[in-house]
């Protein structure tokens, strides 16, 4: 399957044969993978940085794979695959349930299981090209959806006040041109521009960019056009 880029893909198991067989499975199948061997270092992991798929056993220490699957699909849409010996109709329908996109039961075919992370992938793409085409605005991992209000980077949701929001929005809509200042102002605040204004603008800016280094801390996303405004590099 051509991807366009090497996938991201974090493997919790406490059981470390099981987790190193998966592992070398997948980057066999060029992808990259971080491994985890207890649920609460995965969550550790998958705030650190960004995913493409995650493939979850069920019975962790600590923290279970039920739980982690839970506070990830809180806050992502990430794709999730449990890998788990529990096999019972019960155990794959509370998975499921909880969030996941798919189950695969121990022992598992190698083949199988690319095959079944292939075609999460390949929903999740299809997802998102028809979220871009009814109106989401998306660059760089940005995915706004100005008609639900709701807004993540590198699928981490992100919590925007409404003037953050529609900030972002409109620098969003500019596709990587400068918007003016007090265009920002006066679009965002709908009153009239005067030079103070660009106080307002500015701490509103830092807050955004605040915002997104939380989550990915390695680019600039919304970069500064002196004497002008600010934009966000496509």
């Amino acid at each position: 399957m051509d991807t366009g880029t090497r996938k991201n893909i974090l493997v919790a198991d406490d059981d470390p044969v099981i987790a190193r067989l998966v592992a070398e499975t997948l980057r066999s199948d060029d992808m990259d993978v971080a491994v985890a061997y207890a649920g609460d270092d995965a969550w550790a992991l998958f705030q650190e940085r960004p995913f493409d798929l995650l493939v979850l056993d069920i019975m962790m220490p600590g923290m279970d794979g039920l739980e982690l699957c839970s506070r990830v699909r809180a806050v992502s849409r990430v794709p999730i695959i449990f890998l788990s010996a529990k096999d019972e109709e019960s155990d794959k329908v509370a998975g499921l349930m909880t969030g996941a996109d798919d189950y695969v039961v121990k022992p598992f075919m190698p083949r199988e299981l690319v095959a079944r992370v292939r075609s999460c992938l390949r929903r999740a793409s299809y997802a998102q090209e028809g979220r871009s085409a009814a109106g989401m605005l998306m660059c760089r991992g940005i995915e706004l959806d100005p008609s639900a209000h709701t807004v993540s980077l590198h699928g981490t949701r992100l919590s925007l006040t409404p003037k953050e929001f529609d900030m972002l929005a409109l620098l969003l809509r500019a596709q990587g041109r400068p918007v003016a200042t007090r265009k920002l102002y006066e679009a965002v605040w709908g009153e009239e521009y005067y030079p103070g204004n660009a106080n307002s603008v500015m701490v509103h800016v830092r807050h955004l960019r605040t915002k997104l280094a939380s989550i990915d801390s390695d680019q600039v996303f919304i970069e500064t056009v002196w004497g002008v405004g600010y934009k966000i590099a496509p």
